[in-house]
């Protein structure tokens, strides 16, 4: 089993009753590249993928898709990923998906950031795709 992230943290114990294969992840950046890398190679590892390019997209199709896991940028223009999460967590329908925070900034801002409960974990932006996908894992009941 490979190494959890050393960067990786948790605010909440959240987790979802699915397998990989089952599991629905959302990935949210600004960065296309970004977005798009990570999707790619995390749809390679048997997980269902979509891409939200900002935080409105992000609360759009996590309202429409509802999926278990959202993997969300911080810092992003108009629409920051703290505004979306907390959206999503004011939702009824969608206030149990696992929302981690996937950002270069270190978890002390991101901290400062939150405004109450919006991120049930931390990881930082540059862990190896191995790491992340062992991470997203844990959050799996049935993995």
């Amino acid at each position: 089993m490979s190494q959890i992230p050393a960067s990786a943290d948790w605010f909440s114990f959240r987790r979802v009753n699915v397998t990989r294969q089952d599991a629905r992840i959302l990935v949210v950046d600004d960065d296309s590249n970004s977005a798009a890398a990570i999707t790619q190679y995390l749809s390679s590892e048997d997980f269902h993928c979509r891409v939200g390019y900002g935080g409105l997209q992000a609360v759009a199709i996590g309202t429409d898709w509802k999926p278990h896991l959202i993997l969300m940028d911080v810092s992003m223009p108009y629409f920051n990923g703290v505004e979306a999460a907390l959206s999503l967590r004011n939702n009824p329908e969608t206030e149990q998906i696992v929302m981690i925070a996937f950002t270069a900034l270190d978890k002390a801002e991101v901290k400062r950031h939150m405004k109450d409960h919006e991120f049930d974990a931390y990881c930082r932006k540059g862990s190896a795709p191995d790491e992340i996908v062992n991470f997203l894992d844990w959050f799996l009941v049935k993995s």
